[in-house]
């Protein structure tokens, strides 16, 4: 990680990130700044300051004496986030609907199979990624600006909560997704605003499924 050129810290911070919203760190899974400095092969400095962003970014607690954990997210807190996520994921994929073109479904539908044949190559880095770039995109299709940056912020703050945790959930994440897709193809926006907002609850309740394991 030493010949990277971003700040040390940094590189520690997104491999950190990945990992967590990867599913490879579950919610409670403490984060020993000695065991993941070994494994990256960095000092515990840049460990120590990449913990202290994730925090700041709600990933991780740190607490006196227990050290840095994967946070986990009471269930108000949970339901709350996906309250106003549903709600605004439901109307970006109804205005999806209203004002589809050839040349955004087409690149929603090129997403789609990407994600798929990561799926089946097993690259969940890919997936991870893909699945980011078809909310983005359907984002664009819906074509309100203020609605995008509301979705940005509110996707940065519930990374957690959505982050996949195991393999049947991803493959249903993608599933909901083509779902999804074919209702907004179809011009239905009300059946599309009904599924993504059942993707998003889907979603939050597979996390509380795995943080209470």
């Amino acid at each position: 990680m030493g010949d990277q050129h971003a700040p040390l810290f940094a590189v520690v911070r997104d491999q950190l990130r990945k990992r967590i919203l990867s599913g490879e760190f579950h919610p409670g899974d403490r984060l020993v700044e000695g065991k993941l400095s070994e494994e990256m092969g960095v000092s515990r400095i840049p460990v120590r300051e990449a913990l202290r962003e994730l925090a700041s970014e709600g990933l991780i607690t740190i607490e006196p004496r227990r050290g840095a954990s994967v946070a986990v997210l009471s269930d108000e807190i949970a339901f709350d986030m996906a309250e106003v996520r549903a709600t605004l994921e439901g109307l970006n994929a109804k205005l999806a609907a209203q004002r589809r073109d050839d040349k955004t479904i087409k690149n929603l539908q090129s997403i789609l199979q990407q994600g798929r044949d990561a799926l089946a190559a097993n690259d969940l880095d890919a997936v991870n990624t893909l699945n980011s770039h078809f909310h983005e995109s359907l984002a664009t299709t819906a074509g309100n600006v203020v609605l995008t940056d509301l979705m940005r912020t509110l996707r940065d703050r519930t990374a957690l909560l959505f982050a996949p945790s195991n393999m049947q959930r991803i493959e249903q994440n993608w599933e909901e997704h083509a779902q999804i897709l074919n209702a907004v193809i179809a011009g239905n926006a009300e059946l599309a605003n009904l599924l993504a907002t059942q993707h998003v609850h889907n979603a939050a309740t597979a996390y509380q499924a795995i943080s209470k394991q």
